[in-house]
C-alpha cells in the first residue's frame, strides 16, 4: 500500500469510536493500522480478528503490536498478530506450491503439494484459488504449456520436446497440443510451418482490421490506423505459417466481424481459437460475460475472476487480449470510471463504449 493511500486509510480510524466499530465488525482494512488488547484474556489481536467479540470496557488500542507487548499483552493465537497478515501468509504459502508445479517433472498430486505446504488438500484448494484466480490443475497445465513451448523451440525433436516438457505419453500430448499451440506440435515447432491461417483485412469506423482464423477458429482481431502493421504483426505471431488472403469465402467471416464491431450487442457466434495462459483464458471469458453497454472496474473484474487482490494481473491480462472486442476488454475502466489504456488506442475504446451506451 502506498504511503498516500495508507495515509488515507489510519484517517478512517483515528478516533476510538472509529476503532471499536472496527474490532466489531472485523473490518480487514484496519489491520496494520492499529491493534487491540483485550484485559480479561491477556491477548492482542488484529482489528479484524475471528476470536469471539470482548466487551468495550476490556479493550484497549494500541498503535503498534509492540506497544501491546510492552504493556503485557501476548499474542492471539488465532490471529496470530505477530506474524505478518494473513494474507501474506497464504500467498506466500501459493508461491511456495507454485516453485514445487514449476520444478516438477510431471504435475504434482493435490494431496503433495498440500501436505508440502502444511494444509489439509481442501483448504489448500481454496486458499490457491483464492490468491491465484485458478485451481492448482490448471496452473500445471498452464506450466506445462509453457514448457511445452520452450522445448518445442529449443528441442532437437518433438519426442525430445514431450519428455522435456513432463509428457510420458504420446497420446496424451498430441491431444491436448491442439488447444496448447493452435495446430500440431510440428508445425508450431517450425513457426507455423505447414498450418495455414486465413486471413483478410478491410475497413470499419475504427481503421483498419484484420481478422485471421486457423482451423479452430478466429485466433486474431487486429485493429490500427495502418493495414501494413496489421499484416506485420500477423507475420511476426506465425513466421513460418502459410497465410491465405483474399479469399473470397472468408471475407464473409470478416464482414460478421465488422458487423460485430459496429453493433457490439449483437455478439459474435463465430467460433474463436483462444489461446494463452489458464488464467488469461479464465479473465477473457468473464469479460465476454459483460454485456454490451455495461462496465466494470479493474478490481470488480478481478473479483469476478477470483483474485480479489488481482487488478494489476487481469489488466496485464486485458492488454495480452489479441481479439478485440470478440473479447470486451474495452468494457474495463478504472475505478472512478475514467478511461484507461487500451491495447488498440483509448480513443477507440471511447468510441466503443459510446457507442454501446446509445444502442
Amino acid at each position: 500500500m502506498g504511503k498516500t493511500a495508507k495515509h488515507s486509510s489510519a484517517a478512517a480510524y483515528q478516533s476510538e469510536a472509529q476503532r471499536w466499530a472496527a474490532v466489531q465488525q472485523r473490518d480487514g482494512a484496519a489491520d496494520g493500522i492499529f491493534w487491540y488488547s483485550v484485559r480479561s484474556t491477556g491477548v492482542y489481536c488484529r482489528p479484524s480478528c475471528g476470536a469471539r467479540p470482548a466487551l468495550r470496557q476490556n479493550v484497549a488500542f494500541h498503535a503498534s503490536r509492540e506497544d501491546a507487548e510492552a504493556a503485557g499483552f501476548r499474542p492471539c493465537l488465532r490471529c496470530k498478530p505477530d506474524q505478518p497478515p494473513l494474507a501474506e501468509r497464504q500467498a506466500a504459502l501459493v508461491a511456495q506450491a507454485c516453485r514445487l508445479i514449476e520444478q516438477a517433472d510431471t504435475p504434482p498430486e493435490l494431496d503433495v503439494l498440500a501436505a508440502a505446504v502444511g494444509l489439509s488438500r481442501f483448504h489448500f484448494h481454496r486458499i490457491f484459488k483464492a490468491v491465484t484466480g485458478i485451481t492448482p490443475k490448471a496452473y500445471a497445465s498452464a506450466e506445462r504449456a509453457r514448457r511445452v513451448q520452450q522445448e518445442l523451440g529449443a528441442a532437437t525433436s518433438v519426442t525430445d520436446a514431450m519428455y522435456a516438457a513432463g509428457y510420458n505419453s504420446s497420446g496424451r500430448f498430441y491431444a491436448q497440443s491442439p488447444a496448447v499451440l493452435g495446430m500440431t506440435p510440428g508445425a508450431y515447432r517450425a513457426g507455423g510451418r505447414g498450418s495455414q491461417i486465413r486471413f483478410a483485412i478491410a475497413q470499419c469506423s475504427l481503421g483498419a482490421i484484420l481478422v485471421a482464423s486457423t482451423e479452430q477458429g478466429i485466433c486474431a482481431i487486429l485493429i490500427d490506423d495502418d493495414p501494413d502493421f496489421l499484416l506485420r504483426d500477423l507475420q511476426d505471431r506465425f513466421p513460418a505459417a502459410e497465410l491465405l488472403g483474399a479469399d473470397a469465402d472468408y471475407e464473409q467471416v470478416v464482414a460478421r466481424v465488422v458487423g460485430m464491431v459496429e453493433q457490439p450487442s449483437l455478439g459474435l457466434d463465430l467460433p474463436l481459437d483462444v489461446r494463452g495462459t489458464a488464467f488469461q483464458q479464465r479473465v477473457w471469458q468473464v469479460l465476454r460475460e459483460i454485456p454490451a453497454g455495461q462496465t466494470v472496474s479493474y478490481a470488480e473484474l478481478a473479483q469476478r475472476v477470483g483474485l480479489p487482490r488481482g487488478a494489476r494481473a487481469v489488466a496485464s491480462a486485458c492488454a495480452a487480449n489479441a481479439l478485440a472486442v470478440a473479447i470486451p476488454c474495452h468494457r474495463v475502466v478504472r475505478n472512478d470510471g475514467s478511461i484507461s489504456g487500451y491495447r488498440w488506442g483509448v480513443e477507440r475504446k471511447a468510441q466503443l463504449l459510446e457507442r454501446e451506451a446509445q444502442q
